[in-house]
C-alpha cells in the first residue's frame, strides 16, 4: 500500500461515480471506496439504490431503474480506468500528508481526497416501511411524487422538510395529510401559511404513523394518536417520509469543518476546510438532494482535483 496515488474517492452514488469518470478521463487513476452492503437502505451506489423508476435523469426518455442507472455510472468508471474497492473506508486522516484512508488493514495514501459520501433519510423504523420502499414509501416528493398524480398520499412530518415536500405534492397528486406528532409544527410560518391555504391539505395532529400497510404496494397507514392512544386507518396510495436526512460524515468530525447539522462545508467549488480534499454530493448538499446535482458537483469536484494538483505540483518544482 506505499504508493501514493493522485485522489481517492469515497463514496458511489451519482457524485463519486461521476468524479471517478472525471478523475480517470484526466489521466489520475482514481481510487474509489465504494462501501459495501450494510443494510437494505445503506447500500453500495446509494439512494438510487433503493429507487424504482427514475424519470427525472436527463437522457432516458422512458426512464431508468435506479440501480441500473447506478450500474451504468459504475461500468463506465471502470471502463475509462477508475479502480473500484467494493469495502468500507474505516477511518480517514486529512491531518497528515499524504493522506490516509484505511479499508479494514489496509492503508491507501492519496495526495487529494474527494468526499462523496452521501446522506441518509432518516426513517420511521417500522418493519413494513422497509418492505414497501419503493412501493409508496418515499423519501423524495420531487423523486417520486409524479407517479401519484391526483392519488391521495401522506407526508410524515412537521419542519421545513416536511412543508415543502407537502406543498410541492399538493399541485400534483388529489389529497396531502401531514401526519404530526404534536399539536404545532416546527416549520417557518411562512411554510405553514402557503400550507395551511391549500384546500387539498391537511394535518393530522399529534398523531404517529404506527404502521403503513399494504402488501405488494401502500394502500394506507395506521396512525396512533398520540394524546388518547387510540387508533383508526387512513386510505392512502404513497408515504412521504420526511423527517429529515443524515450526512454520513462519522469519518470527518473534528477533521473537516462541518455545519450544525452535520455536513461538511464546502467554499470556493467543492473545496472544504482542509486543502487537498473536496467534497461532492448529499454529503455537502442538504438543500437540492437529486441526483442530476450530486452528479454535477461530482465533476466539479474531479475537476477542482485536477487544477488543485497541477497547481500544487507546478509550486513544488519551483
Amino acid at each position: 500500500m506505499a504508493t501514493v496515488r493522485d485522489v481517492i474517492i469515497i463514496g458511489s452514488g451519482p457524485a463519486g461515480l461521476t468524479a471517478a469518470i472525471y478523475c480517470a478521463r484526466a489521466g489520475l487513476s482514481p481510487l474509489l471506496i465504494e462501501g459495501e452492503a450494510v443494510s437494505s437502505t445503506d447500500l453500495p451506489g446509494g439512494q438510487l439504490m433503493i429507487t424504482t423508476e427514475v424519470e427525472n435523469y436527463p437522457g432516458f426518455a422512458d426512464g431508468i431503474l435506479g440501480p441500473k442507472l447506478m450500474g451504468e455510472m459504475r461500468a463506465q468508471a471502470l471502463r475509462v480506468g477508475a479502480e473500484i474497492i467494493t469495502r468500507r473506508a474505516s477511518s480517514v486522516d486529512v491531518q497528515d500528508r499524504p493522506f490516509h484512508v484505511r479499508v479494514g488493514s489496509d492503508d491507501y495514501r492519496a495526495e487529494s481526497l474527494i468526499v462523496a459520501t452521501g446522506a441518509q433519510a432518516r426513517m420511521l423504523g417500522l418493519p413494513s416501511e422497509g418492505l414497501l420502499l419503493g412501493l409508496g414509501v418515499s423519501t423524495c416528493a420531487t423523486c417520486d411524487g409524479f407517479f401519484f398524480k391526483g392519488r391521495n398520499v401522506v407526508v410524515v412530518g412537521g419542519g421545513d422538510t416536511a412543508l415543502e415536500e407537502a406543498l410541492y405534492l399538493a399541485n400534483i397528486v388529489g389529497s396531502v395529510t401531514i401526519v404530526h406528532r404534536r399539536g404545532e409544527l416546527r416549520a417557518s410560518r411562512i411554510l405553514q401559511e402557503r400550507a395551511f391555504k391549500l384546500p387539498n391539505l391537511e394535518v393530522r395532529w399529534n398523531s404517529v404513523v404506527a404502521e403503513i400497510l399494504g402488501d405488494r404496494r401502500v394502500t394506507g397507514v395506521k396512525l396512533e394518536d398520540t394524546l388518547t392512544g387510540g387508533s383508526d386507518i387512513l386510505s392512502s396510495d404513497a408515504v412521504f417520509v420526511a423527517i429529515g436526512h443524515v450526512p454520513a460524515t462519522q469519518l470527518f468530525e473534528g477533521q473537516l469543518k462541518l455545519d450544525e447539522a452535520g455536513y461538511i462545508v464546502t467554499g470556493d467549488g467543492t473545496a472544504t476546510s482542509v486543502d487537498g480534499v473536496f467534497a461532492c454530493g448529499d454529503v455537502q448538499d442538504q438543500k437540492y438532494r437529486q441526483a442530476i446535482t450530486a452528479a454535477g458537483s461530482g465533476c466539479m469536484a474531479a475537476i477542482d482535483v485536477e487544477r488543485w494538483l497541477q497547481g500544487t505540483r507546478a509550486g513544488q518544482a519551483r
